[in-house]
């Protein structure tokens, strides 16, 4: 018989979430069972449930590990910044679209609630620092914090629905329902648009700085 492996609490429940996550992509919040998990990593119902307590609260920590993914993720794709925008949609597309969506749906309707606030605020301050700075340099007025935070609102809620009624949005406003793409697309040039600023009046030669807003 093989030896038992000892792990520290936060390793366990770190590869439990992982088995979990994996089942969830597979299968939907429904193939998420403690026991399906445990036998994923190769332990027992009690192990699962030792960490967990229930499968509702692994549901409802499963559902914070993939934010948590979700925030690790964003910041990666705002420090290389290759394609900013449309990197940044696609990753969040990526999230609901392994299961997360369904997730958090089902989490609403048997009446948990989140009660956090904020998942996207490192997020939404590093895109408007980043849009001032490069505003500073095209001679544009750039964008203001709540500009970007309402973008950012739209954007996370639209795609969070997507795997769930996107298809079906479509089809009612008479396009085809799998214009997926074109639709990512759509959101990628909203929040570019949004993040290059607005042109200057004329006979400004500099941008105000956003603390002179208000100001006279």
């Amino acid at each position: 018989m093989a030896a038992r492996v000892r792990r520290k609490p936060d390793d366990a429940k770190r590869m439990i979430l992982e088995a979990a996550s994996k089942l969830l992509a597979a299968g939907g919040p429904a193939a998420v069972q403690v026991r399906a998990v445990a036998a994923e990593i190769g332990v027992s119902d009690a192990a699962v449930n030792h960490h967990f307590g229930t499968r509702d609260q692994l549901l409802e920590s499963l559902l914070r590990f993939g934010g948590a993914k979700l925030k690790a993720e964003l910041r990666n794709v705002l420090s290389e910044w290759a394609d900013g925008p449309a990197e940044l949609v696609r990753a969040l597309a990526a999230l609901y679209a392994d299961g997360y969506a369904e997730l958090a749906l089902a989490l609403h309707r048997s009446g948990w609630r989140d009660t956090g606030a904020g998942m996207l605020d490192e997020v939404i301050g590093r895109l408007h620092d980043q849009a001032v700075s490069r505003c500073a340099g095209t001679g544009r007025t750039p964008p203001s914090r709540e500009a970007v935070q309402l973008t950012m609102a739209g954007l996370h809620q639209a795609l969070a629905m997507e795997p769930l009624f996107g298809a079906d949005f479509r089809r009612s406003a008479g396009l085809a329902a799998d214009a997926r793409e074109r639709t990512l697309g759509w959101w990628t040039e909203i929040l570019r648009a949004t993040l290059s600023g607005s042109r200057l009046p004329e006979g400004r030669r500099t941008p105000r700085r956003p603390e002179q807003d208000g100001k006279a």
